[in-house]
C-alpha cells in the first residue's frame, strides 16, 4: 500500500487513540475508583475495546483467535510473546480480571499512568532485579488469590516480528508458587503494529491460545522451556 495512504490512516488512528486513552484513563482513576475492582477494570478496558475496533476501521487490522476454549475457569498465569502494544490492549481486555506485569515507569505517565495504576498492575523496577522478582511473587500470588489472572511477557521487551527473545522464569515460578496453571499464548501482532515504529499495516493478527500447562513437579525452568517451545513453534506457523 502507498506510504502516504498508510501514513494518513495511521494518523487517523492515533487521533482516535489519544481520545480513547485520555477519556478512559481519567474515568478509571476518578469515577472508576467508586466501583468494585472488576467493574472498574471493565470500565477502564472499554477504552481498549474501542482502540482495537478503531484500529480495524482506520488501519484495516483485524484479529483471528483460535484456542480460546483452552482457557481454564480458575485463575491462571499467561505467558505470551511480546511484539507490540496491541497484545497489551487485547489481552488486558479479554482476560479480565487480570493484572499485567509491567515496568513501573509507565505509572508515571500523566493520565495514562494514573488509569493504569487503578487496575492494579504488578509494577516492577527493572533496575533492581531481585526486588522485581520479590514483587512479582508477592503481588502475583495476591492477585491470583483474589481471583485475577496474571499476564507475563517473559521476553521482557518487545521483539521485532520474526525475532525471538530469551524467556525469564518469573512467570512460571509464580504459577508454581501459587499452584495455578500456565496458559501459553502466541501471536503475530508485530506484523501489523510493529514495535517502536509509527506506521500500521493492514492485515489479520492471529492469536493462538494453547492448552493449559499444569505446574506438575514444580520445576519452573522446565515449565518455562515447555511454554517457550510451544509459543515459538506457533509463531513460526503464523508468520
Amino acid at each position: 500500500m502507498n506510504t502516504i495512504i498508510l501514513t494518513l490512516r495511521t494518523l487517523l488512528f492515533y487521533a482516535g487513540y489519544a481520545v480513547f486513552v485520555s477519556v478512559f484513563s481519567l474515568l478509571s482513576c476518578t469515577l472508576g475508583m467508586l466501583l468494585p475492582y472488576k467493574k472498574r477494570q471493565t470500565l477502564a478496558t472499554t477504552g481498549n475495546f474501542l482502540i482495537l475496533h478503531w484500529l480495524n476501521l482506520a488501519c484495516g487490522i483485524r484479529v483471528r483467535v483460535t484456542g480460546w476454549e483452552n482457557l481454564p475457569a480458575a485463575p491462571f498465569v499467561v505467558l505470551s510473546n511480546h511484539q507490540s502494544p496491541w497484545e497489551t490492549y487485547y489481552l488486558q481486555r479479554n482476560l479480565r480480571p487480570v493484572s499485567t506485569i509491567l515496568k513501573k515507569e509507565l505509572l508515571k505517565i500523566p493520565v495514562f499512568g494514573w488509569g493504569l495504576a487503578s487496575v492494579k498492575p504488578i509494577a516492577i523496577d527493572r533496575e533492581n532485579p531481585r526486588q522485581a522478582i520479590r514483587d512479582v511473587m508477592e503481588q502475583g500470588k495476591d492477585r491470583l488469590a483474589g481471583g485475577s489472572n496474571v499476564i507475563v511477557y517473559p521476553e521482557g521487551t518487545r521483539m521485532d516480528h520474526g525475532q525471538y527473545g530469551n524467556y525469564a522464569r518469573s512467570g512460571a515460578a509464580l504459577a508454581v508458587a501459587a499452584g495455578v496453571p500456565v496458559v501459553p499464548v502466541a501471536h503475530n501482532a508485530g506484523k501489523c503494529w510493529p514495535a517502536r515504529r509509527f506506521l500500521k499495516f493492514p492485515g489479520t493478527i492471529q492469536v493462538v491460545v494453547g492448552t493449559a500447562l499444569e505446574t506438575g513437579n514444580g520445576d519452573s525452568k522446565l515449565l518455562t522451556a515447555r511454554a517457550q517451545e510451544w509459543i515459538t513453534a506457533q509463531q513460526r506457523k503464523i508468520q
